[in-house]
């Protein structure tokens, strides 16, 4: 299932919004304000990100600038009620996909959320890689050479997490926002579990690669050094 990120303040809009998503076979993530979105996209992979304009901690545009000039590219759609040219104007030139002004039509919003979806951003247009390691994001395969595995929804995410960290840290709950977002509740093995399987399938397929326990602190895929 694909993953988004609101960024919306109206609480009862962004709980509709996330209804008709889900209906959609859509996961949403759920923030109301642009710090708290700067540091739940540090910590998951979207597929796409729905920005609302007008947040308590000023322009979401603001929000978005700091994005792509971080590099992050991930696909965004723009709610506003501003609707003018010159708005629309200003938050394509911002870095945005895509715009829709309030109020919308809910098969609208899904409509541009899916179409948004099959836009892919650059970063998710290449292959994540980190020794002999290469991700399929696509078609959620993880190859070594020759071989290959297929890998759940929560593998996934939580091996693009840990390549695209390049054998740095990434601290446990950071990995449980990478497979199950901030809205999932996450069973306190759930983790373990995954990491248990991931281990298991880079084995499978020849890799030197391991995912290490750096105590206290949190994981890292690194290469396996031969004794």
């Amino acid at each position: 299932m694909s993953r988004i990120l609101l960024i919306e303040d109206h609480d009862h809009l962004a709980r509709l919004i996330s209804k008709g998503l889900a209906a959609a076979g859509i996961a949403t993530d759920i923030v109301g304000r642009g710090d708290a979105a700067w540091h739940a996209i540090q910590q998951v992979a979207y597929q796409g990100l729905v920005l609302d304009r007008g947040l308590p901690d000023g322009d979401g545009l603001q929000l978005l600038q700091r994005l792509r000039q971080a590099q992050v590219v991930t696909p965004c759609l723009i709610l506003t009620a501003r609707d003018a040219l010159h708005d629309r104007v200003e938050g394509l030139e911002a870095g945005a996909d895509d715009y829709l002004a309030k109020p919308f039509a809910m098969e609208e919003l899904v409509a541009r959320v899916r179409a948004l979806l099959r836009r892919p951003a650059e970063s998710q247009t290449l292959k994540p890689a980190w020794g002999d390691i290469t991700l399929l994001p696509e078609s959620a395969v993880m190859c070594c050479g020759q071989q290959s595995v297929p890998l759940a929804p929560a593998e996934l995410q939580i091996m693009l997490t840990l390549i695209r960290k390049q054998g740095n840290i990434v601290r446990r709950n950071s990995m449980e926002a990478a497979g199950w977002g901030l809205s999932d509740a996450v069973t306190p093995n759930a983790l373990d579990v995954v990491l248990y399987r991931l281990r298991r399938k880079l084995l499978a397929i020849g890799s030197r690669l391991q995912i290490v326990n750096i105590r206290g602190l949190g994981y890292a895929i690194r290469e396996n050094q031969p004794l």
